[in-house]
C-alpha cells in the first residue's frame, strides 16, 4: 500500500529531521520565491514574443535582459535552492544521523541567494555575459562556488560518514550533484569569462557547460530524489535495481556529450554535432533503465506520486525529443526557433521542477512533523501547474514549429511570421499566467505549513532513526 505523502505519522518525523528542519526549510523557501519571481518574469518575457512594444522604454526589462533574468532566477534560485534542499535532507536520512555543519548550510543559503540577487542586478544594468545559463556577471561568479560549497560540506559529511557501507542510487546521484557542480561552474568560468578562450572553442565551452548544468547537476539531483521517495510511496523495491548503475554511469559519462546539438550549422568541426547525434542515441539506453527502474510508480495515488509520475514521463520525452532535434535534417526546422523554448521547458519545468515538487510534498510533512495547512491549496496547485505547464509546452511548440516554416520560406518577412504565431504565444501567456498562479498557491501554502511552529514542534522526536517501515531497502 501506498503511503500518505501530504501527512506523516509520529514515527516518521526523526532527530534527523527535527535538527535540520530550520535551514532546509530556509532552502526550500528560499526556491519557492524565486520560483514566483521567475514566474513574473516568463509572464513578462511572454507578453513580450506577440507584443515586442512591452517594455520596450524600460532598458532594464527588454526581451534580452528579462529573459536572461527569468533564466537565472529559474535555475539558480528556485532549481538550486530546492535541489539542494531535497538533497541534504535524503542524504541525511540515508546516512542514518543528524546532518553536520547546518551553520554552513545557512551560511551558504544566505550567499548563494545574496549571489543570484547581485547576478540579476548585475543583468539588468547589462552588465552580464552572452553565454546562456552563464549571464551573470563574473564577478558574481566565485561568491557561488564559495556558497555552493558550504552548503554541500553537510551533504559531503553525511555521505562520508554514514553508517552503513552500501549506498544505494539515490546517494550516488545526491553526491555526483553536489560533487560536480562546483567543478563545472569553475571550469566554465576559467575558460569563458577569467581567461576567455578564443574562436571556434569559445561556443563549444559554452554548450559545453549548458549541457553539463543537465547532465551534471539538475537530472543528477532529481534522480536522487525521485530515486529516494519512490520505494517509500509504492512500498515496493525499485525493479531491476541492478541496472540502476548503468544508467547512472551513462548519464554522467555520456550526457555531457549531447549538447552539439546547439551548434549543427555553427563554425565548428563537423564531428562535434554528429558526436552529439552518437551520444543521444546511446543517452537512450540511461531512459530505458530510468522507464525499468520507476514503473512502480504507476497505479501510485497521491499528490507526491502525481507529482513524480508526471516529471517522469516528461524527463522521457525530452530525452526522446533531445534525440530527435539532433539530426540535422531536423534541426533545419527548429534550429533558432521557440521550438527550442518548449523543450527547455518541457525539461527544466516538466521533469526536473515537477520532481522537486513531489519531493516538497513529500519532505514539508516530516521536516515540520505537520500535515500541509491546506488541502484545497494543495489541490489547485496541483492542476493549474499541470495545465498551465502542458498548455505553454503545446503552445511553444506550435510556435516554434510556425516559426521553422517560416524562416525557411523566403517569401516571408518577419511580421508575416509573427502574426502566424500570433495566436499560439498569446496561448503561452495565459499559461504563463496560470503557472504563475499556481506557484503563488505554493508558496503560500508552504509559508503557512513551516512557518508556524508551536514550542512542541520544535522539540525533537524519540526515533533516532529508521523505522523498518520507513526505509524500503532500495531507495
Amino acid at each position: 500500500m501506498s503511503k500518505p505523502t501530504t501527512h506523516a505519522t509520529p514515527a516518521e518525523v526523526t532527530a534527523i529531521d527535527t535538527q535540520a528542519r530550520g535551514p532546509l526549510l530556509l532552502l526550500l523557501g528560499s526556491g519557492l520565491v524565486w520560483l514566483v519571481v521567475s514566474g513574473v518574469l516568463a509572464l513578462l518575457t511572454s507578453i513580450q514574443l506577440h507584443s515586442p512594444q512591452f517594455l520596450a522604454d524600460c532598458p532594464q526589462l527588454t526581451h534580452g535582459r528579462a529573459q536572461a533574468l527569468r533564466e537565472t532566477a529559474f535555475v539558480y534560485g528556485w532549481l538550486a535552492n530546492a535541489g539542494l534542499g531535497l538533497t541534504l535532507w535524503i542524504l541525511g536520512r540515508l546516512g542514518g544521523s543528524t546532518l553536520r555543519g547546518l551553520n554552513w548550510v545557512v551560511a551558504g543559503t544566505l550567499f548563494w541567494n545574496t549571489g543570484v540577487a547581485l547576478g540579476l542586478v548585475g543583468i539588468a544594468i547589462g552588465d552580464m555575459t552572452s553565454f546562456g545559463l552563464l549571464q551573470m556577471p563574473r564577478y558574481v561568479q566565485p561568491l557561488l562556488v564559495f556558497a555552493y560549497s558550504c552548503i554541500a560540506i553537510s551533504g559531503v559529511l553525511a555521505w562520508s560518514g554514514r553508517r552503513e557501507g552500501t549506498m544505494y542510487a539515490s546517494q550516488w546521484y545526491a553526491v555526483a550533484g553536489l560533487f560536480l557542480f562546483p567543478w563545472l561552474l569553475i571550469a566554465a568560468q576559467a575558460v569563458l569569462l577569467w581567461t576567455p578562450v578564443r574562436g571556434v572553442v569559445q561556443p563549444i565551452a559554452a554548450t559545453w557547460y549548458a549541457q553539463g548544468v543537465w547532465s551534471f547537476w539538475l537530472a543528477p539531483l532529481a534522480l536522487a530524489v525521485a530515486y529516494y521517495i519512490v520505494p517509500k510511496i509504492s512500498g515496493r523495491i525499485i525493479p531491476v535495481y541492478e541496472w540502476a548503475s548503468l544508467g547512472f554511469w551513462t548519464l554522467l559519462f555520456i550526457g555531457s556529450w549531447c549538447g552539439g546539438r546547439h551548434l549543427v550549422g555553427g563554425p565548428v568541426p563537423a564531428w562535434i554535432p554528429t558526436m552529439a547525434v552518437v551520444a543521444q542515441s546511446m543517452m537512450l539506453f540511461h531512459y530505458l533503465i530510468i522507464v525499468l527502474n520507476f514503473r512502480a510508480i504507476w497505479g501510485v495515488g497521491g499528490t507526491t506520486a502525481a507529482f513524480i509520475r508526471f516529471g517522469f514521463v516528461a524527463y522521457l520525452i525530452f530525452g526522446i525529443a533531445e534525440f530527435i532535434v539532433s539530426f540535422r535534417g531536423v534541426a533545419a526546422h527548429t534550429h533558432f526557433t521557440l521550438f527550442n523554448a518548449a523543450i527547455e521547458q518541457l525539461g527544466l519545468y516538466g521533469a526536473i521542477s515537477m520532481i522537486f515538487f513531489g519531493g516538497i510534498y513529500f519532505a514539508v510533512p516530516r521536516l515540520t512533523g505537520r500535515a500541509w495547512s491546506s488541502a484545497s491549496l494543495i489541490g489547485g496547485h496541483r492542476w493549474l501547474v499541470l495545465a498551465g505547464l502542458v498548455i505553454s509546452i503545446a503552445a511553444l511548440g506550435i510556435a516554434g514549429g510556425t516559426q521553422g516554416e517560416g524562416l525557411l520560406d523566403k517569401n516571408a518577412t518577419f511580421a508575416d511570421i509573427l502574426g502566424r504565431m500570433g495566436t499560439a504565444l498569446l496561448i503561452n501567456t495565459a499559461a504563463q499566467g496560470v503557472l504563475l498562479a499556481a506557484n503563488l498557491l505554493l508558496l503560500v501554502n508552504f509559508l503557512r505549513s513551516a512557518c508556524c511552529f508551536t514550542a512542541a514542534d520544535s522539540q525533537p522526536a524519540p526515533t533516532l532513526f529508521r523505522p523498518a517501515t520507513e526505509e524500503a531497502h532500495a531507495s
